[in-house]
């Protein structure tokens, strides 16, 4: 039976994870953190912890996927916070069709995008609220670190939880009941977002981001520690298209983690601009 996790074990692991993902957990994590490791040294039958690190530092690039998946946490719901989706159709969206002039489309970046419940919210938005929707073409990227979830959102299956914030008429317009209680969203809104695996930390991973007019990036820096939220912000800044625009989580602030952006604040909701010229 596999030992308990040490205090030091627990550190170097910590560390680890961080470096790879940006990801901080605290001593207050500690539980959460061993059991997973003692999962999955069981799992892969190893004798301890010492060879189980050694084989994830140097061997094993789908062991930590595995472990990526099992770290991070999912939890969300259709129409979460909806006041910034009302501010996206509201005033963000027509401050970027006024600046457009080149044809190109509008392109929008969930990041997290979990088991897809914002990005297809933000899909379904667009085609109830937005009358733009009827002139612009509209690319939706969705993406994650965690490759089961994003198979769980290209599968689109929601529990009555995920879906129970919905309308019952956008319920009946894009869900599909099934046998087992859960719901099945249609295919129109499906085929509309493209799910992307993305590591915000890796550079070779984020350098193909570019030229999106809006991200939403919700709840996902409450995980990541002052120089991780500093990575994050130039990554998010250099996808941007000049005057492009960020919504953070309720409980996040851009204004205490960059001076990049100049904050814009409208009647829904506050979001983060980058400035149309170069300071």
């Amino acid at each position: 039976m596999t030992s308990a996790i040490s205090q030091e074990e627990f550190v170097k692991f910590r560390e680890f994870f961080y470096r790879k993902t940006g990801i901080h957990f605290d001593d207050g994590k500690r539980y959460f953190v061993d059991k997973r490791l003692l999962e999955r040294i069981a799992a892969t039958g190893v004798e301890n912890f010492r060879n189980y690190f050694m084989n994830l530092r140097f061997q094993a690039d789908e062991e930590l996927q595995t472990l990526v998946n099992l770290m991070t946490v999912n939890e969300t719901y259709f129409f979460r916070e909806e006041y910034q989706l009302k501010c996206l159709v509201t005033h963000v969206l027509p401050e970027v069709v006024r600046r457009k002039n080149d044809g190109s489309p509008i392109r929008i970046w969930s990041m997290p995008s979990s088991s897809g419940e914002e990005p297809y919210s933000i899909a379904m938005y667009l085609l109830e609220y937005w009358k733009g929707i009827a002139d612009w073409d509209v690319e939706l990227v969705a993406s994650d670190i965690d490759t089961a979830i994003l198979e769980r959102a290209r599968r689109s299956v929601y529990s009555p939880r995920s879906v129970h914030n919905l309308p019952a008429r956008l319920l009946e317009k894009y869900f599909r009941p099934r046998a087992d209680g859960d719901y099945q969203l249609v295919d129109e809104l499906r085929q509309s977002v493209e799910f992307t695996r993305v590591n915000l930390m890796s550079p070779a991973d984020v350098k193909h981001y570019r030229e999106f007019d809006v991200i939403f990036c919700r709840n996902l820096l409450i995980y990541f520690d002052d120089l991780s939220r500093r990575q994050a912000a130039d990554t998010f800044f250099d996808a941007l298209n000049p005057g492009g625009m960020i919504c953070l989580g309720h409980s996040e602030s851009m204004s205490r983690i960059s001076s990049l952006f100049n904050v814009r604040k409208f009647p829904e909701a506050i979001v983060y601009q980058k400035p149309l010229e170069a300071r």
